[in-house]
């Protein structure tokens, strides 16, 4: 038998298919980080000025005892720039008149200390844990320095006017004179 299709003419059929793509564009953001970098570098210093002299008050003996008081207006700058702290101490010599005359080496006590930032700078406020009232050494030679006021850690950082308040006792029998005492202050590293 014979193939039936075999007598038909053969035809080729093509079948073209088109096909479109289509592109599609997208707008794409890329953000990019950048690292601004400021050194600071500090100062390396923790400093302490104030004035030559304190003035007392004059007292008038009259039997009873009294007692009056005197600032030391500290300017303490602490531009390290590593949060270490700081501390002030203070001691002193006994008063005495020169005479052979002296107060009793108890006679001075810190009854309080303010402390404000310099006007124009910025500060991180000390941090103080000392307590007042605060006897203040004394002797003919001055003693072991005692800690005055102190900025924890992270604190103290800028300049400040640090101010104690200091009262003198004045026994109602001392003798009438001019009586002169060396107060020396200091300011160390760490609270």
């Amino acid at each position: 038998m014979r193939n039936f299709l075999s007598h038909l003419p053969r035809k080729t059929l093509t079948v073209t298919i088109v096909g479109a793509a289509t592109l599609v564009a997208a707008t794409v953001a890329i953000a990019g980080n950048i690292t601004a970098t400021a050194t600071v570098n500090g100062a390396g210093s923790l400093g302490l000025s104030h004035g030559a002299t304190a003035a007392i008050g004059t007292v008038t003996i009259d039997g009873t005892d009294q007692s009056v008081a005197y600032t030391i207006p500290l300017s303490i700058t602490d531009v390290r720039g590593n949060g270490a702290g700081w501390n002030a101490t203070i001691t002193s010599t006994s008063f005495s008149d020169g005479s052979g005359h002296s107060l009793a080496t108890s006679a001075s006590s810190v009854s309080a200390v303010a402390v404000a930032c310099v006007a124009g700078g910025s500060c991180t406020n000390p941090t103080n844990a000392v307590a007042y009232a605060l006897a203040v050494p004394a002797g003919a030679t001055a003693p072991t320095a005692v800690k005055l006021f102190d900025a924890a850690a992270n604190t103290g950082m800028g300049r400040f006017t640090v101010t104690p308040t200091i009262n003198v006792s004045i026994p109602g029998n001392v003798y009438a004179g001019t009586y002169n005492s060396t107060v020396t202050v200091a300011v160390v590293s760490g609270p």
